[in-house]
């Protein structure tokens, strides 16, 4: 006698599944949020959907984007920004600090997480700024929950969170336990050289003035003081070659992000071509730096992918630079960016997978997250890798209503989106109502 069928939320049929061990031709089943089988025999199911000719990646983290909520939102907001991310395939975001008012404290971090609720369409969890305001209560704000840990901005901010002077930032790196996330950029060099752009007014000047110096003095300085503090590093946006050197030797301690804009524009083309849309900091550097961050890609010193999303609108990007304002969206052309440069050769898909979902969880501790095997969060991302798109201004979700990406046809496309067993996301339509809710993260990790 046949034995009775089990009841589950959610059978994803013969996809291609990038499990850890490789891909396998499977199926899907969640159920209560999580993952129970990858093989539907005796299983019936509420939702089915057929991924014949699709991959099944594990649900994609963007550990670094700015939503600009609470103070900001004529650029962006949780709700825009989130939705964006579930478009583009991304399950969980962690946003940063600089936002009006600026997170340093529970307060600051309880107003996001109730804005958050019942608005997010992804999960979420938002950074702590570093500052000497808070830098002696550091451990115990790192833990609280919805924190994705400590950012700390060594240039190019403003108020409380620039943090460019070696006491400050010794007593940062001495409260806490968890990685520290460094903008490293040197605040002096960059306000010595600022004239060189003042005089010019040309964008193309952009990595001239924040040169390979100005970022090389920064990570220097943060490596040298976590060495004396016993403390681990995120270092974001690596944009130059040297940088790259340096940190290769510092694996032990410090991870590492580059973002899909630095492997994928170059300078002078770049400006050239979008003018201030492609100004971000640090900035797009030439093919040099470029070449060396995908090396760095293929030798595993890069640990994860972060797309740096931060919007600003059309009219301020508008104003003469160097008054223009640095930065560009992000979080919804990560996938299909990078799915675009898996296509072209440029790394494999299971590299991609290990620096969008395997890495975060790992280096973050984000538990049944990152890899796709029974008991594991049901956060998936399906592509079709076969698919050819134009990206265009129109498909981006962004209060800012832009990407410097218009116009550009990428070969793979994020498809759908499931959270925690329910699909999400399909075929550029979000599915409501909005579910995202805090992320989690391994408390003996902390």
């Amino acid at each position: 006698m046949a034995s009775p069928s089990r009841f589950a939320d959610l059978i994803i049929r013969q996809g291609t599944v990038i499990t850890p061990g490789g891909p396998v031709l499977a199926d899907v089943v969640c159920s209560d949020g999580l993952i129970v089988a990858l093989d539907s025999r005796g299983w019936q199911a509420k939702d089915t959907m057929e991924a014949q000719g699709l991959h099944v990646l594990p649900g994609v983290i963007d550990s670094q984007v700015h939503f600009r909520e609470p103070g900001l939102t004529h650029k962006e907001t949780l709700e825009a920004g989130t939705r964006g991310a579930l478009l583009g395939g991304v399950t969980a975001v962690f946003e940063m600090p600089n936002t009006h008012p600026l997170t340093l404290w529970q307060d600051d971090l309880q107003d996001k997480l109730d804005r958050a609720a019942g608005r997010a369409w992804c999960d979420y969890a938002f950074y702590m700024g570093g500052a000497a305001a808070n830098a002696t209560h550091l451990a115990d704000l790192e833990t609280l929950p919805g924190c994705a840990g400590i950012k700390v901005f060594m240039g190019s901010s403003f108020g409380d969170l620039l943090v460019d002077e070696d006491d400050v930032l010794r007593r940062i790196l001495s409260h806490g336990h968890r990685r520290v996330a460094i903008h490293a950029e040197d605040e002096a060099r960059l306000m010595e050289r600022r004239a060189l752009v003042e005089a010019s007014a040309d964008v193309r000047d952009h990595p001239r003035w924040r040169d390979e110096e100005s970022a090389l003095l920064a990570t220097r300085k943060i490596l040298r003081l976590a060495e004396e503090a016993g403390r681990r590093l995120h270092l974001l946006h690596v944009s130059t070659a040297a940088e790259m050197a340096l940190l290769a030797r510092h694996k032990r301690s410090v991870s590492v992000e580059v973002t899909p804009h630095h492997l994928t524009l170059t300078a002078p083309e770049c400006y050239e071509r979008l003018g201030s849309l492609a100004q971000m900091n640090p900035p797009v550097r030439d093919r040099h730096h470029q070449a060396a961050l995908w090396q760095a890609v293929r030798d595993g010193v890069v640990d994860v992918l972060g797309s740096d999303h931060a919007p600003h609108t059309l009219e301020e990007k508008a104003r003469p630079y160097p008054n223009s304002p640095s930065g560009m969206t992000g979080v919804q052309t990560l996938l299909p960016m990078m799915l675009d440069h898996v296509n072209a050769g440029r790394l494999s898909l299971m590299r991609l997978v290990d620096l969008t979902s395997a890495g975060p969880a790992r280096l973050f501790g984000l538990p049944g997250r990152g890899r796709i095997a029974v008991g594991q969060s049901a956060a998936l991302t399906l592509v079709d890798m076969n698919a050819r798109r134009r990206i265009e201004n129109r498909w981006i979700a962004s209060v800012s209503g832009w990407t410097p990406y218009d116009g550009v046809t990428v070969q793979g496309w994020p498809v759908a989106t499931v959270l925690r067993g329910q699909l999400v996301m399909r075929d550029d339509d979000v599915i409501g109502p909005p579910l995202g809710s805090p992320v989690r993260f391994d408390e003996t990790r902390r």
